[in-house]
């Protein structure tokens, strides 16, 4: 916060009532004559006392959001001929010198349409606030700028601060840059059969759309304006009678079309003007409609373009999608770090699936147990909370891999010892080269391979699934978790059975 920050109007503090109203004679809108010049004057004072030779424009807004006063806005919102690039330079973070900040500063007391606040970081600020109320801070006292604003008649007051301070939304909130993962993110979204719609928002009420394709991604990006909000949205309906289907009865909706040409622009509308945007419908390509209201209709995800050095210095928030929120938790894993959760589905295809805060994150097979099992339902159930080691978090396609064993005591080491030790165990399995005998005496015992050679050799080839053999461990192989067998003989299944069958 500056230390000076200073309120200047034209209205004289002596005509006030005791509630602080201005009671006097002087018009709330401007003059467009010397009391104007006299406010830009004063400015320019303050900027020259402060050391300041160029503004940073900061949350520009464009259109009926931002009128404060009587006057009505005008084509070009008063930005005309101040950015040679168009509409889109007036964006967050653009540099103009005192001349153009100047403009500004008048069109926002003209009510032209435009609004921003104007800063140089840390050290000076300007806001225009409703009826000619001009707020300016800065590092320094500026004591001849004070005089000269006192000089051009005006009434400069010292305050505590600007009432225009930037405050965000949510100070808890952490915005999602449009980084390296938000683009690789489109990339893997997109498909030769799936384009979808890109909103670029310069300004506030101020959008450009883009359709995306496999061909196209890095083309877009290379021309947004920085800073600007990005929204991603499904691809229009070529149906055009379904979108139009698609309006409500009553309420602010958009309107995103595509015309013969494939231009993409959008109109907020209410239901006065649905007759009307349905009939200019009737001749565009695509279409589609969006409510304007909190919580409906949200895109697929969003996000707000960093600085060429990879800073989101942009200080406006979107509205967080599922996806947003998805992203926002997946930044607060690490690879190696211990959750809980509870499982939701054991998949058929051999994945398990399990909410981590709100997130399913996913389970393979392997990751399951270090013993073995027929099945996953053997190890989990639904429902069964569980604690679990985070593998791998993919940003791009916003997966995260777990692993349940990586919290369990490796048994493996252990196995190393059984060396040269003789068991009896069950035949599991047969294979073409041999027979897998459990060597440990429980149902999810560890399990072993006797060849195929040095089986003939001892039981003559007669063995069947549920013989027991007796055997000896002959090798363990860590890297590759496999005991290596060696029959002493052949055994016959007890009369009631091996324990743990």
């Amino acid at each position: 916060m500056l230390p000076f920050v200073h309120r200047i109007t034209k209205y004289d503090p002596e005509h006030r009532d005791e509630r602080g109203h201005y009671t006097g004679a002087e018009d709330t809108v401007s003059d467009h004559g010397p009391v104007e010049e006299a406010y830009l004057t004063a400015v320019a004072a303050f900027a020259e006392a402060a050391g300041i030779d160029q503004l940073e424009i900061r949350e520009p807004q464009i259109g009926h959001l931002v009128h404060f006063g009587l006057e009505p806005p005008v084509d070009g919102y008063g930005l005309a001929g101040l950015f040679p690039a168009g509409p889109a330079g007036f964006h967050d973070g653009a540099l103009v010198p005192i001349a153009v900040g100047l403009e500004l500063v008048r069109s926002m007391l003209r009510d032209n349409g435009a609004w921003c606040r104007l800063e140089a970081e840390g050290a000076f600020t300007v806001h225009v606030g409703r009826d000619q109320y001009v707020y300016i801070g800065s590092d320094l006292p500026c004591e001849t700028a004070l005089a000269r604003t006192r000089a051009l008649g005006l009434f400069p007051e010292r305050i505590g601060a600007s009432p225009y301070d930037f405050a965000p939304d949510d100070a808890t909130y952490v915005q999602r840059p449009a980084d390296a993962d938000f683009w690789a993110l489109l990339h893997w979204t997109v498909s030769p059969d799936r384009a979808l719609l890109l909103e670029e928002a310069f300004a506030v009420n101020a959008s450009r759309w883009h359709r995306l394709t496999c061909d196209n991604i890095e083309t877009v990006r290379s021309q947004l304006a920085p800073r600007s909000r990005l929204a991603v949205w499904s691809n229009l309906l070529t149906d055009v009678d379904k979108a139009v289907a698609a309006l409500p009865d009553e309420g602010l909706v958009e309107i995103v079309q595509e015309d013969e040409d494939g231009q993409i622009t959008s109109t907020v509308v209410d239901e006065t003007r649905f007759e009307a945007v349905t009939s200019q419908l009737a001749g565009a390509r695509s279409a589609g409609v969006v409510s304007m209201y909190g919580g409906e209709d949200l895109p697929l995800f969003t996000a707000v373009l960093p600085d060429s050095d990879g800073i989101l210095r942009a200080r406006w928030q979107t509205e967080p999608t599922p996806g947003d929120r998805d992203w926002a938790f997946l930044k607060t894993l690490r690879r190696g770090q211990v959750v809980t959760g509870t499982v939701t589905t054991i998949a058929t295809f051999g994945v398990t699936f399990v909410d981590i805060g709100g997130f399913t994150a996913m389970i393979n097979i392997p990751e399951l147990s270090w013993r073995p099992f027929d099945h996953p339902s053997d190890v989990i159930s639904v429902g069964q909370e569980v604690t679990a080691e985070v593998l791998d978090v993919d940003m791009t396609r916003e997966r995260v891999s777990l692993s349940l064993r990586a919290v369990q005591e490796d048994p493996w080491p252990q196995m190393a010892q059984l060396i040269g030790q003789v068991v009896t165990g069950p035949v599991t399995k047969i294979v073409p080269f041999g027979v897998f005998v459990r060597i440990e005496d429980r149902k999810d015992g560890f399990e072993g391979l006797v060849h195929a050679g040095e089986l003939d050799e001892s039981s003559g080839g007669v063995v069947e699934v549920g013989n027991t053999l007796t055997v000896k461990i002959i090798d363990v192989d860590l890297e590759r978790r496999r005991f290596v067998l060696s029959p002493v003989q052949a055994l016959t299944p007890p009369a009631d059975g091996w324990p743990g069958d």
